[in-house]
């Protein structure tokens, strides 16, 4: 792969990362939550999801989607009704102090909770099989290609995660108290709400 192919992947991958969506959503409210280190496991479910989009597109799989608008549109009321359900769940959440223990079995549903954010997204799906063939050469090795650009984009995708994260936790001490918590509940509670509503009414493909 050419320098300058990758370099413009590479800019394509930051640029798509740092918007906000969902994704960001989830790795600032667990980082607020419970820190970094915890918030680690957030962004490994969605690296993990990451790389099986990554997958269907390499299987052809995303041109399938793009092209049947039933898949579509179900996929995409799945998600964003998933979406919903979070924010729902977030806002009813009684208050708890930050410096509560958490549970093992949350933290394990921490990475199960990320993982199906990204994947119930089709357009992200979609988005992807539109703008990765773009950067392969078919006179190439198309896999070894895609290696390269699925790796660049999980990196880069884990390290502005992080970034969310970490920026997250230095609120951490305004949450001393539980009613501070339950106003941070209810926060993200609404932004996924309204994640899962603009899924939900975006015009498609």
């Amino acid at each position: 792969m050419a320098w300058q192919v990758w370099l413009a992947f590479l800019a394509a991958s930051i640029i798509i990362s740092v918007t906000p969506g969902p994704g960001a959503v989830v790795s600032m409210s667990v980082g607020l939550r419970y820190g970094y280190r915890v918030s680690l496991q957030s962004i490994a479910g969605l690296q993990v999801a990451l790389m099986i989009q990554l997958a269907i597109v390499a299987a052809g799989l995303g041109a399938v989607l793009a092209a049947s608008a039933t898949a579509f549109l179900i996929l995409k009321i799945v998600g964003a009704a998933y979406l919903v359900w979070l924010g729902v769940q977030k806002w009813r959440s009684a208050g708890e102090s930050v410096s509560a223990t958490t549970a093992p079995i949350e933290v394990r549903r921490l990475f199960r909770t990320a993982l199906l954010v990204n994947l119930t997204n089709p357009k992200a799906i979609i988005f992807m099989a539109a703008l990765v063939p773009q950067f392969i050469d078919p006179a190439g090795n198309q896999w070894l290609q895609f290696a390269i650009l699925c790796m660049t984009t999980v990196v880069i995708d884990t390290l502005v995660m992080s970034c969310y994260a970490l920026l997250a936790t230095r609120f951490r001490p305004w949450l001393a108290d539980a009613r501070a918590q339950c106003i941070q509940n209810r926060v993200f509670g609404s932004l996924f709400v309204g994640a899962g509503a603009a899924l939900a009414v975006s015009s498609g493909r």
